[in-house]
């Protein structure tokens, strides 16, 4: 019988701009060298990248998105914004998804240094899938599959976001917003309450407010006043877009748009069953692996001669 590979989780940092450290967290078994391929799990607008992509909850099988993807022989890595988490947090600014974007690139560059050239497999959830988005629309020879989880395009057809409105001078007098246990719950109770456990909820508080106690507000400004921040028809990587039955943020006729201006042929759009906002956090967080697995699994189309 073969042993299980043994889990490895290790800490990296590089820099941009000439002094802004961020923060990156590896996980793999086995020989990473020899991984099925590399992805970078790109986090959202109120918590760091561990809480939301390697979060630990006893008697949850494969609650770490993470360490699903690693002993299925990926290597997994996910990166703190600036302004998040383990990340710089202390520059004059409020952290815009144009610089998340940025984060991406620095973050990918590290990851292609360190492990070989190879174009990585992309993930990113909410204000993280504008960041990712944008990032493959400026870098696309870096990015093999993206793959866009509770995001927003122009904004259309959001209650989230019409009621975040309301507050959008308050986020554009100042650089951070302060979240506590209650701001994380309503993340779980705006849109349909009873999707994610209570012992979920509670283990996501616990460690989003162990690294900090406020947050840029720079993607909520974009996400009330901004939009869009991508265009679509530059973003020319295969792309999988993915939208819980009940997200309040995720409009879904704006992203069914969105969906069709994409010039890959290789593109699918899913609507995930029982699911709000946070996916890896809800009860049916195993539909949102599978379907993120198919398509990172995907073979590569074979074409004869001109495929047009």
């Amino acid at each position: 019988m073969n042993k299980p590979l043994r889990m490895s989780g290790t800490e990296h940092w590089t820099e941009k701009d000439g002094g802004v450290k961020l923060f990156l967290w590896n996980k793999h078994a086995g020989d990473p060298s020899g991984a099925a391929g590399r992805i970078l799990f790109v986090h959202g607008s109120s918590m760091a990248s561990q809480p939301t992509f390697d979060l630990h909850v006893p008697g949850r099988p494969d609650s770490s998105v993470m360490e699903f993807f690693a002993a299925r022989g990926y290597d997994t890595w996910c990166v703190d914004m600036e302004g998040y988490g383990r990340s710089t947090k202390d520059r004059d600014n409020n952290a815009p998804i144009s610089y998340g974007a940025d984060d991406c690139f620095a973050a990918a560059t590290y990851i292609q240094n360190l492990r070989g050239k190879q174009p990585l497999l992309v993930y990113g959830i909410s204000s993280g899938a504008l960041r990712a988005a944008l990032f493959a629309q400026h870098h696309p020879g870096m990015v093999a599959r993206l793959v866009l989880d509770a995001m927003v395009w122009t904004g259309a057809g959001s209650p989230t976001l019409a009621e975040r409105r309301k507050r959008l001078p308050e986020f554009r007098a100042k650089n951070r917003r302060p979240i506590d246990r209650k701001f994380v719950r309503s993340i779980f109770e705006r849109d349909h309450p009873g999707t994610a456990d209570d012992a979920v909820i509670e283990a996501f508080a616990d460690a989003i407010l162990a690294l900090d106690d406020s947050v840029p507000t720079g993607t909520y400004v974009d996400m009330c006043a901004n939009l869009p921040v991508c265009d679509p028809e530059k973003i020319t990587v295969p792309t999988l877009i993915m939208r819980g039955e009940y997200d309040g943020i995720a409009g879904l006729q704006d992203l069914m748009q969105f969906f069709e201006k994409l010039p890959n042929p290789d593109k699918q759009l899913a609507v995930m069953p029982g699911i709000a906002h946070a996916s890896f956090h809800q009860k049916n967080y195993a539909i949102c692996y599978h379907i993120l697995a198919s398509f990172f699994a995907q073979p590569d189309p074979v074409y004869r001669g001109d495929k047009s």
